[in-house]
């Protein structure tokens, strides 16, 4: 997204701001650039929105090289950036919407896309509801915010603040930086300039500490550094694991020997597991009837045995069932059978037609409330 190659930048004073300046800064980034005042901080700002030039090398910024910019297009490459700024550089006689909204009007957006943006923005930095109060009614940290809306309205792909948090309390400065960090979040890069060690240390960005005109200090690169330390590290040991033995000790690896006498006792006690087919009754067919198992084929005298059980157990049901009618009708008919009580009046206490005679075998001599028999059943 930027980049510098051997930038240096001398003032008409005399006065070396920036020496020998190279670093790249990727899409999407967040940066903090710290340093003392006078080191070359706003500069390096400067630089990269074409407020000024530099005496030599070259400046990228998402693909255009800014050093040979014609002035004329200065102002539509700055549409690409938002700017925070430490004294806010609000429009006092404007409320909060028509700040916000002015950044728009600048660009030449339509009144409906204004309509609809900047109070989606305010919402987005907490200040919906002081959409039609003025920058003076409000507190530093919402002034900030107020910026913050501003610079991120036309959706730039990169934000540069410049000390956002030097004129506000310690405790807000904390809440602008989480804003940021949320806007960075979603894809936009920034470049913050900050002297407040306490944001630096609890936000773990990246960090490029600026001394004399010169970068004496690189997050991303001592991060690299190690990086490229470790990879070398883990090569050496990968050679080290890798390394091809010489003929004898391949000979002795491929040989039988490494097959441990425990291994073979494995290999026979598997073997003693597994048996043939022979030894497992197979049963080939089994055929379910109405009224049960009618038919069961098997390889196996087991399973023939278990045909015959329970061929068995249906002779034994049918004799059960098929018993002496004889004796049933004795049961049925019997003087002391509760069928044929009498009740007070000599009539019968059931209904012949309740009782089902068709499955009752009954001699033809017997005489249904008779008291004799016939001399053959005698």
């Amino acid at each position: 997204m930027i980049e510098f190659r051997n930038i240096s930048k001398v003032y008409n004073n005399g006065t070396e701001a920036l020496h020998n300046i190279n670093l790249k800064v990727e899409k999407g980034e967040f940066v903090f650039i710290v340093g003392s005042s006078g080191a070359g901080k706003s500069t390096f700002l400067k630089l990269i929105t074409c407020e000024e030039k530099p005496n030599e090398g070259q400046i990228i910024v998402d693909g255009i090289e800014i050093t040979a910019l014609p002035k004329r297009k200065v102002p539509y490459f700055r549409r690409k950036m938002g700017m925070v700024f430490q004294d806010f550089r609000l429009i006092d006689h404007m409320t909060v919407y028509d700040n916000v909204a002015f950044a728009m009007r600048v660009v030449g957006a339509s009144g409906r896309v204004i309509r609809k943006r900047v109070p989606y923005i305010l919402s987005l930095v907490g200040l919906q509801h002081k959409a039609k109060q003025h920058p003076t009614e409000l507190s530093g940290g919402e002034r900030q915010r107020v910026g913050l809306a501003r610079a991120l309205v036309n959706n730039p792909s990169i934000i540069i603040a410049d000390e956002p948090t030097g004129n506000i309390d310690p405790a807000l400065s904390f809440e602008i930086v989480d804003l940021l960090s949320e806007i960075n979040r979603r894809g936009t890069t920034i470049l913050m300039v900050t002297h407040e060690h306490s944001l630096v240390k609890h936000f773990h960005k990246r960090i490029i500490q600026i001394h004399s005109g010169q970068i004496v200090a690189d997050t991303a690169a001592a991060l690299e550094a190690a990086e490229k330390a470790e990879e070398t590290a883990e090569e050496e040991v990968t050679e080290d694991i890798v390394a091809v033995p010489n003929d004898e000790i391949a000979e002795d690896i491929t040989s039988e020997d490494l097959i441990s006498e425990d291994y073979e006792e494995e290999e026979a006690d598997i073997e003693d597991i597994e048996t043939d087919d022979e030894d497992l009754p197979a049963i080939e067919e089994i055929e379910i009837g109405e009224n049960g198992f009618e038919d069961i084929e098997s390889g196996d005298d087991t399973f023939e045995e278990l045909a015959g059980d329970l061929a068995d157990e249906d002779d034994s049901i049918e004799d059960f069932v098929n018993d002496d009618d004889d004796d049933l009708n004795d049961s049925l008919f019997s003087d002391d059978s509760e069928f044929l009580k009498e009740d007070d009046d000599s009539e019968f206490d059931f209904n012949l037609d309740d009782l089902n005679l068709d499955d009752i075998e009954i001699d033809e001599n017997y005489e249904i409330g008779s008291d004799s028999i016939s001399d053959d059943e005698e």
